[in-house]
């Protein structure tokens, strides 16, 4: 009886971690990948391809570190250097400060134009943003 118990209790703990996973989509509403709250990136065969750290450190499928998400949006590549930056209302500039899109707070991504380039909720739009438009897309 207790190996049942704990077979159901691994089951259960591991649908659950499943689920925190989100699921990334393009603009035609097909997955190309995932991102997992603890800030892995699964491109769509699964395979890790990144992660986003705790401290805004953004990581390559190596874990090397490609980039930085500052806690005002900034986005950072390698160097240091801005990149881009993301207002409070969810618009993405690039280095020079042009609007470039857009990331709602449904986690609907949107180009320049606004066309809808994809779609990842349930987690940090700063994520998002770092997905679709300087890292990872």
């Amino acid at each position: 009886m207790k190996a049942l118990r704990a077979f159901f209790l691994i089951m259960a703990m591991m649908m659950a971690s499943g689920a925190m996973a989100q699921t990334v989509y393009n603009g035609s509403g097909s997955s190309i990948g995932k991102i997992e709250s603890d800030g892995t990136v699964r491109n769509s065969s699964g395979s890790s391809i990144g992660k986003f750290d705790s401290d805004g450190t953004i990581r390559n499928g190596s874990g090397s570190s490609i980039g930085k998400i500052d806690k005002d949006g900034t986005f950072r590549n390698s160097s240091g250097s801005s990149i881009g930056k993301m207002d409070n209302d969810g618009t993405v500039r690039n280095g020079s400060g042009a609007s470039i899109g857009k990331v709602e707070r449904d986690g609907t991504v949107r180009n320049g134009s606004g066309s809808s380039i994809g779609k990842a909720s349930g987690v940090p739009r700063e994520w998002v943003a770092a997905y679709f438009f300087f890292f990872f897309n």
